[in-house]
């Protein structure tokens, strides 16, 4: 059975850090890229993050780049998302995902994506 687990959302002051992790199991991890996306109330799935899964960059929405940094253990089959300089504009629920985008233009669509998280909730408070 495939699962991705969330954790480490919580509240945050604006300015303040959070690390989020993604654990996976119930698949061959290393042939998978991996993304983050996030919900905010009223607003549609938004992508944030994506990293292939062999020597490829990172990729990132431009809302976050320079502040967020994701990064990918193969062999804890987990990844991560570090949020730094978090906003009232961050809040929202975020997701993990795995699925198999090649080009950083594919890992900002959720379609190329097989396996998704439950989601963990990132409140910035101003």
């Amino acid at each position: 059975e495939v699962q991705l687990v969330e954790s480490g959302g919580g509240l945050v002051q604006t300015g303040g850090s959070l690390r989020l992790s993604c654990a996976a199991s119930g698949f061959t991890f290393d042939d998978y890229a991996i993304g983050w996306f996030r919900q905010a109330p009223g607003k549609e799935r938004e992508w944030v993050s994506g990293l292939g899964s062999v020597n490829k960059p990172a990729a990132y929405s431009d809302s976050v780049k320079g502040r967020f940094t994701i990064s990918r253990d193969n062999p804890l089959n987990a990844w991560y998302l570090q949020m730094s300089s978090l906003e009232p504009a961050d809040t929202a629920v975020y997701y993990c995902a795995a699925g198999t985008p090649t080009t950083p233009d594919m890992c900002a669509v959720a379609g190329w994506y097989d396996h998704w998280g439950q989601g963990t909730q990132v409140t910035v408070s101003s």
